[in-house]
């Protein structure tokens, strides 16, 4: 019987497992090997150059900045929209018309939305948030013509794109909350303030974790919205590019795929470290009723 059953998953997992380890473990394989290499994408056997690239990084002004951007958005982009859904979905858990308005950017592509907020933060009398400044006779903001503010106009982007998913998907959550549990905090005399850190919260600390986890992976990406939205496709100065972008850059405009290569390496290490290390910060005894 144990042969016959090994036998019977080892013939069902046959066919998925070898399609995963050819389109998803050896193209992983293969950017390792390029990341080694000088290729650029027209010699058939490229050059190995080792940890060459890797030096090269370590002293690139570029990708330092983007590597610095992707920092700033792991810990900003997160937290502020993990904190922003958590106070919507628990004032708005009782009105299903909020949570749609919320989630609607959720429809739109990211393209759109990166278009839509071009037309946005125009500076001059024709964009939304510029129009009402100028009325005033007051400068109109290059909200992304300027170094010092265009990283944070991306990263309000990103969050308004967001938000509303994890709206969404607390208020799940908050739904699946026992209402008894409530109801004896609000005999108790509890406030809705200490309902919510002391009850809800903690009931939802799986869940946060896995919006945490997965708005890390998004910042870091973000490609999109920085390539569509931003001058220079990252700019002005690289104030806003962002791994991703450097790594579409280097590869399809400067056809230096492997030093393209060699920061998707890096990108792909930081991504999983930030993984691993949310899951294991965040480890804790589950709570069952």
């Amino acid at each position: 019987m144990t042969s016959g059953r090994t036998r019977f998953i080892i013939g069902f997992l046959a066919i998925p497992v070898t399609l995963y380890l050819v389109y998803v473990i050896a193209p992983y394989g293969q950017a390792f090997y390029i990341a080694l290499t000088d290729w650029r994408g027209v010699s058939a056997s490229p050059r190995f150059v080792g940890l060459d690239n890797f030096a090269r990084l370590a002293g690139d002004r570029v990708f330092l900045k983007a590597l610095w951007h992707n920092a700033l958005l792991l810990v900003l982009l997160p937290s502020v929209t993990v904190s922003l859904a958590l106070v919507i979905a628990f004032l708005t858990q009782r009105h299903r018309f909020y949570r749609v308005v919320f989630f609607f950017p959720q429809v739109l592509s990211v393209v759109v939305v990166a278009v839509l907020f071009q037309q946005v933060f125009r500076p001059d009398a024709s964009g939304m948030l510029n129009a009402p400044l100028v009325a005033l006779g007051l400068e109109p903001i290059g909200f992304l013509s300027d170094t010092s503010v265009a990283f944070w106009a991306v990263l309000g982007v990103l969050i308004w794109q967001a938000v509303g998913f994890y709206v969404v998907l607390f208020t799940a959550g908050m739904a699946s909350i026992p209402a008894e549990v409530v109801e004896a905090a609000e005999m108790d005399g509890a406030s809705r303030a200490r309902i919510f850190f002391r009850i809800t919260l903690p009931l939802l600390r799986d869940t946060v974790q896995t919006g945490w986890v997965y708005l890390g992976i998004t910042a870091m990406d973000a490609f999109a919205i920085v390539w569509v939205m931003t001058a220079e496709r990252g700019g002005p100065d690289s104030s806003t590019t962002v791994i991703a972008a450097e790594v579409y850059r280097n590869a399809f405009e400067y056809f230096k795929f492997g030093y393209a290569s060699a920061m998707g390496v890096v990108l792909f290490f930081f991504t999983i470290g930030f993984s691993a290390l949310t899951l294991r910060l965040s480890r804790r005894e589950r709570i069952e009723f």
